[in-house]
């Protein structure tokens, strides 16, 4: 019986990705969706990628959060247009859920979106919400076990940014550990070090958007 449920609850969310996404390649809107277990940075990530990427994209975000709306009025702090989901207990967005933003959007006039899902590092990565990439965010702190004790979530993603590498001289957390882990598990994702509040590693995250995002126009 929990079989069959969760076969009709995913079959339903597909329905709904599958309009999302139709949506997205009608407007040309590339969608991101991050994931992260809560504290690895996403928010400060996105308001970096905001600031160095407006000039040239159009960007909006889809912020997930069981409550308040404190990380999408950071991004509208910027300029840039955010829509915020409250799931009220809920551990992940859905794509029913994110068709209900794209109301309150106009893709016509966004031509790269975040979906900042809600922070956990297992039920997220289960549901298609219409993106064309997955990607997870991981951070020093967090250790180096992460990986190889949540693997779904690094199985399904195609990329993975280790934030806030400028405590590594703090923090026991290993980088090469951490990629060797990933190829363990997901030999096709890329991983790429970086930290928000300084910048560093930054230019290899952003190349890697306009890559994907460029690739995606010419599809």
């Amino acid at each position: 019986m929990k079989v069959t449920l969760r076969t009709d609850v995913l079959t339903n969310n597909n329905k709904a990705a599958e309009f999302n996404r139709g949506l997205f390649s009608e407007t040309n809107t590339f969608v991101i969706n991050m994931m992260s277990s809560p504290g690895a940075g996403k928010t400060t990530l996105l308001e970096e990628t905001v600031r160095s990427l407006s000039h040239r994209l159009r960007i909006g975000v889809i912020e997930g959060d069981l409550a308040t709306e404190r990380d999408a009025d950071r991004i509208r702090a910027l300029g840039a247009k955010a829509v915020q989901i409250n799931t009220h207990g809920g551990c992940h967005l859905d794509a029913r859920m994110v068709a209900a933003a794209l109301a309150e959007l106009d893709l016509d006039e966004i031509d790269l979106l975040f979906i900042e899902n809600v922070g956990n590092l297992v039920c997220p990565s289960g549901y298609d919400l219409g993106q064309q990439h997955k990607i997870a965010v991981l951070s020093v702190p967090e250790g180096n076990d992460k990986i190889p004790k949540y693997p779904t979530m690094f199985m399904r993603t195609e990329l993975v940014l280790v934030n806030k590498i400028d405590l590594l001289p703090y923090l026991n957390f290993n980088v090469d550990e951490a990629r060797a882990d990933l190829e363990g598990i997901n030999p096709e994702s890329k991983l790429i070090p970086l930290s928000a509040t300084t910048k560093e590693g930054f230019e290899d995250w952003l190349s890697w958007i306009e890559g994907a995002h460029s690739a995606w126009l010419q599809r």
